[in-house]
């Protein structure tokens, strides 16, 4: 039998140049301006992005990544590439997003993308994409979201795509403008009935009006005093004389 340890330096000795080869591949791709990351420890599926790039990315750049495996993202947005530049992504099957957002791709673009059978993200905001360009993708059955925001596309190629794919949804001007739904009357809340056990609350008599206080006169001027005439003098009266009685 075969030992596990001689089995273990067959399975490396088959492996290890293929691994320093997608190391040497991703180099490569970096040196173009691309970025390149792993989606996560357990995933050795890759990112690879050009639109942070500090250079100028052009068709030449994208070279690289015709060798490159596992590509699950692939972000060419606002990069001066054209429709000749994706002849280098054609052959990438695994490839899942694609971000091609404010380019100057064409419909001879989009034939290039015809063999990507795992693609089911693809924005093409932006571009120069018409009706034609999207019988080109009606043989994508992965794709499950497209984006063709500012495309000469119309209503009548959109569903003509849309037939060929039911479950693909696509973001157009058509769609960004949603219809105003209609104003909902808010019902007023019931009056609650009072419960017939418990006895009625006495509302508080309305108070009267304040009676109104008759208005006081005004104090009316003082007259001046009249002027007190003196008493007349009385004449001190004369004593009579007593009459004498005669003598007995």
């Amino acid at each position: 039998m075969i030992s596990r340890a001689f089995l273990f330096v067959c399975l490396s000795l088959f492996f290890v140049p293929e691994i320093h080869a997608q190391d040497a591949i991703i180099t490569q791709v970096q040196a173009q301006g691309g970025r390149v990351i792993k989606l996560s420890q357990d995933d050795d599926r890759i990112e690879v992005t050009y639109h942070l790039s500090d250079q100028e990315i052009k068709d030449a750049n994208l070279a690289p990544l015709a060798k490159l495996q596992k590509v699950y993202l692939l972000n060419l947005r606002g990069t001066k590439i054209t429709d000749a530049g994706l002849v280098h992504i054609a052959g990438l099957k695994s490839l899942a997003r694609l971000h091609l957002e404010k380019t100057a791709i064409t419909d001879a673009g989009l034939k290039h993308l015809a063999g990507l059978e795992n693609l089911i993200y693809l924005n093409l905001y932006g571009t120069k994409t018409t009706d034609a360009g999207l019988e080109s993708l009606a043989g994508l059955k992965s794709l499950r979201k497209l984006y063709l925001w500012q495309t000469a596309t119309t209503e009548a190629g959109i569903k003509k795509l849309k037939a060929k794919n039911p479950e693909l949804q696509i973001v157009s001007a058509l769609t960004l403008v949603k219809p105003v739904p209609p104003k909902v009357e808010e019902k007023k809340p019931a009056e609650k009935k009072p419960d017939p056990k418990k006895p009625a609350e006495k509302k508080p008599a309305p108070k009267k009006a304040a009676e109104k206080k008759p208005a006081e006169k005004k104090a009316e001027p003082k007259k001046p005093a009249e002027e007190k005439k003196p008493a007349p003098e009385k004449k001190a009266e004369t004593p009579k004389a007593e009459e004498k009685k005669p003598a007995k």
